[in-house]
């Protein structure tokens, strides 16, 4: 019991990374179409944002955050969105599909050329100690990864719901076209969701890189992950992908466990062929919703 308990915690701090991914991926989906395939190396991109601040700049590793934060924002929400999505969405999604491969790999083999090749240590923001729990032994990173990822997914549905701009993104993402009738900025609301989403998959390179080292390679799986996910739980549901995410990192820990690592890294595709099967609009989602 204590050994399933250990790696249920794991599991969900897992499975909170990919949440966080995931959710990235709805909400630019819902609002403005865009499928973003360069999301895995998004969210190894910003750890290196850090340790070029750290090396190059010679600042503080809180200091170093923050500008890598604002990078992120700069880089991965604003850029990509004017650069990349504005022109190419006009010649429709296929176009742009291809346009973010590229794109990531792009961004994987610029770090692995001008970066490092070799995985790089990236500090901590918390205690790497363990925590026990009756006679189970729980990494302390693990529960703060949750800890912090229930807040930030916690504080995004209370800006959706609660706050003006929140709602009048969500009526974007419902229908565009009436949201421009009612006067509502959409383009804006636009911008807004690609600044999110460039804020989450920061969140995420920040929680996991120090348990995984910063690798030019870490987008790989993690974007993979989290897109089947977001299919899982339903491409149309904030909380399906938080769901998709967690349901994927609690069977990822159990079944390289007790199964073998190959099982493994094929249970996500398993995972995606039963759902695309049997319910397509995920298993939050509603059939007369959009479906992917």
């Amino acid at each position: 019991m204590n050994d399933l308990l250990q790696l249920i915690v794991a599991g969900i701090a897992t499975g909170a990374i990919y949440a966080l991914v995931a959710v990235g991926f709805v909400l630019v989906w819902q609002t403005s179409q865009t499928i973003n395939f360069a999301q895995g190396e998004f969210v190894m991109l910003p750890a290196f944002f850090v340790l070029a601040a750290m090396k190059l700049g010679g600042l503080p590793f809180p200091v170093a955050v923050l500008i890598g934060l604002a990078v992120t924002l700069l880089v991965l929400g604003l850029l990509f969105k004017r650069v990349i999505v504005d022109p190419t969405i006009r010649h429709g999604v296929l176009p742009l599909v291809i346009s973010t491969i590229a794109l990531a790999l792009f961004l994987k083999e610029g770090v692995k050329e001008f970066y490092a090749a070799e995985a790089q240590p990236f500090p901590a923001l918390w205690a790497t100690t363990n925590v026990t729990l009756g006679t189970a032994v729980i990494s302390a990173q693990n529960i703060v990864i949750i800890v912090v990822a229930v807040l930030a997914v916690g504080a995004l549905q209370f800006f959706l719901a609660g706050t003006e701009t929140g709602r009048r993104m969500q009526a974007t993402a419902q229908n565009p076209m009436l949201a421009v009738i009612l006067g509502i900025r959409v383009e804006r609301m636009i911008l807004y969701t690609f600044l999110i989403n460039a804020a989450l998959v920061a969140l995420a390179s920040f929680l996991i890189s120090p348990i995984y080292l910063a690798k030019f390679t870490n987008g790989e799986i993690l974007g993979l992950a989290a897109f089947i996910a977001a299919i899982v739980g339903g491409f149309n549901q904030v909380r399906g992908a938080v769901v998709g995410g967690l349901l994927l990192g609690i069977l990822d820990n159990i079944v390289a466990a007790y199964l073998s690592a190959p099982y493994r890294a094929a249970l996500p595709l398993f995972l995606l062929i039963a759902v695309i099967l049997f319910r397509p609009q995920g298993l939050l989602g509603r059939a007369e919703e959009r479906t992917l």
